[in-house]
């Protein structure tokens, strides 16, 4: 639980009786310095933005890269890219135990780690994208860089997600500049699509008459042999652009967001990994949380994996397939401040059960109709809706777990980054769970990787993979969070405990001081 500074001036007249109006002043000053400047919140969800900007490439265009550009074989790039993904979900929890072991400096516990991994992780990521002039050993050279740049991302990601709990110790400061963040964070994932896309250019290998051979041939040998190199320094600038943005967005997020130190407090011995990992998979509401969100968000990461692919093959929408996932995109980062005003006015598990559904009955719609470009303009809106709402939820309310920790457990302290690690790890558990899935169906479904068109049965598994799947995992994540403790009159006794505790703490460090002063 963060504390601010105003914290320290809480406390007057000690050793006495303290007057009320000194109380009442202290608690209006602590709770002044709680509060959030519009520019602070936004400083902090720039903060997400690197994260999502760089993800969004490499979910979207590595595979590529490694197969067309840099010229790996197949079974190479797969194994590059399961490994990388594999080592991104250990590295997760094993950072977040660091974190929660690190000692608080000057500018705080979670700054050091995001200032100290930013060169790394640009210089890594930079390096990603760039092809060695040798053949041998080019699966090591990927390998390493990929997993070495997840890591150094890790290093920033988990102590910014973790910072939440330590910009403010208001509720609705933390769920506001929660709601920021996935704002920005969603503008984030436009903007690695767009940069990335623009510089490279989106050529597609299915020439505009794919049912004559020697068309496609000739466009095959021309992109070959003319832009091959052309390509591999787009590339290198596109990540050159990407790096730069990295740069900036933890400048703003260090120069524009102050960590509140924590109060003084009793030393007690650093958690170690086996009782951290023990105090958060014991916590109840943190279970039932995490478990509702992996189906839920599982159902959404099959939506995202596939949706371009069900436009292409199964809608036919080959031409506007970029157009549509911009408008989702679009209309997610549009929606968030409604779902923030929701969940303020309705409470959070109504804002769940509202805004995960949303998109329900517009999935049943565009795999039941025919085939139409204005439906799927529709159905895109909708999906943002529910895309919004499924970005923000999760970490609006991850901070009530760990209030709700650390009202339970009191003598526990640095455990802050241990859930966010843990929830993340998850969450990527379920995206190599999703990724997995839709490859294997699509290959026995027949999938061909350089065809321009694909059986019945692809466009069949694909309806599948977008509609049925996700409403049934949907409905399981619906029905788990339905017992999730947490509700809107749980939250305010803890934040009414947790200020009671914040003011007991700066007394009893103020009477500490006096009395040495005193001695």
């Amino acid at each position: 639980m963060a504390r601010g500074e105003g914290a320290e001036q809480c406390a007057a007249g000690l050793l006495t009786v303290k007057p009320v109006n000194t109380e009442i002043k202290a608690e209006k000053q602590t709770h002044q310095r709680s509060r959030l400047s519009v520019c602070n919140k936004v400083c902090y969800a720039i903060g997400g933005a690197p994260y999502q900007i760089t993800a969004t490439a490499l979910g979207f265009f590595l595979q590529i890269y490694l197969l067309d550009v840099a010229q790996l074989d197949p079974f190479h790039a797969s194994i590059i890219l399961f490994a990388g993904r594999a080592w991104d979900a250990v590295t997760d929890p094993t950072v977040g135990f660091l974190v929660s072991r690190s000692r608080c400096t000057r500018i705080g516990r979670m700054m050091p780690w995001i200032l100290l991994s930013t060169p790394f992780a640009v210089l890594t990521y930079f390096l990603i994208w760039y092809v060695p002039p040798f053949e041998e050993g080019k699966v090591i050279w990927y390998l390493v860089w990929y997993c070495l740049f997840q890591s150094m991302q890790t290093c920033f990601h988990v102590p910014y997600s973790a910072l939440t709990m330590f910009i403010s110790s208001e509720q609705r400061e933390r769920d506001s500049a929660t709601a920021y963040r996935m704002t920005v964070e969603v503008l984030g994932t436009v903007l690695g699509t767009a940069i990335q896309g623009q510089i490279v250019g989106g050529a597609s290998a299915c020439p505009s008459e794919p049912d004559d051979p020697e068309v496609r041939n000739i466009s095959r040998m021309n992109t070959s042999s003319v832009s091959l190199d052309e390509t591999k320094r787009a590339y290198l600038v596109a990540s050159g652009v990407i790096c730069i943005l990295y740069v900036l967005c933890a400048g703003i997020l260090f120069l524009g967001v102050k960590e509140q130190k924590e109060s003084e407090r009793k030393k007690t011995p650093p958690l170690t990994f086996r009782h951290g990992l023990w105090l958060v998979i014991s916590h109840e509401p943190y279970i039932k949380l995490v478990i509702g969100f992996l189906f839920t968000s599982l159902a959404f990461l099959l939506l995202e994996g596939n949706f371009a692919l069900f436009i292409k093959y199964a809608l036919g929408h080959r031409k506007n397939f970029h157009n549509i996932l911009l408008v989702v995109m679009l209309s997610g980062s549009l929606t968030i401040p409604l779902w923030q005003w929701f969940l303020t006015r309705f409470g959070k598990k109504t804002a769940v059960y509202v805004g995960i559904s949303w998109a329900v009955p517009f999935m049943i719609l565009i795999v039941c109709i025919e085939s139409n470009l204005m439906v799927s303009y529709m159905v895109s809106v909708a999906a943002g809706v529910s895309v919004a709402a499924a970005f923000l939820l999760p970490w609006s309310m991850l901070p009530d777990v760990v209030d709700d920790f650390k009202v339970n457990n009191r003598d526990v302290h640095g455990h802050e980054a241990l859930f966010c690690s843990f929830y993340v790890f998850f969450i990527k558990f379920a995206s190599g769970v999703s990724l997995g899935i839709s490859t294997l169906s699509l290959k026995f479904a027949g999938y061909e990787s350089e065809s321009c068109s694909q059986p019945e049965a692809v466009s069949l598994t694909l309806k599948v993979l977008v509609c049925p799947v996700p409403i049934a995992l949907i409905a399981v994540g619906l029905l788990i969070l339905r017992s999730y403790p947490i509700d809107e009159k749980t939250r305010q006794r803890n934040r009414q405990l947790l200020q009671k505790m914040l003011y007991s703490e700066a007394d009893s460090d103020s009477e500490t001081s006096a009395l040495g002063s005193n001695v």
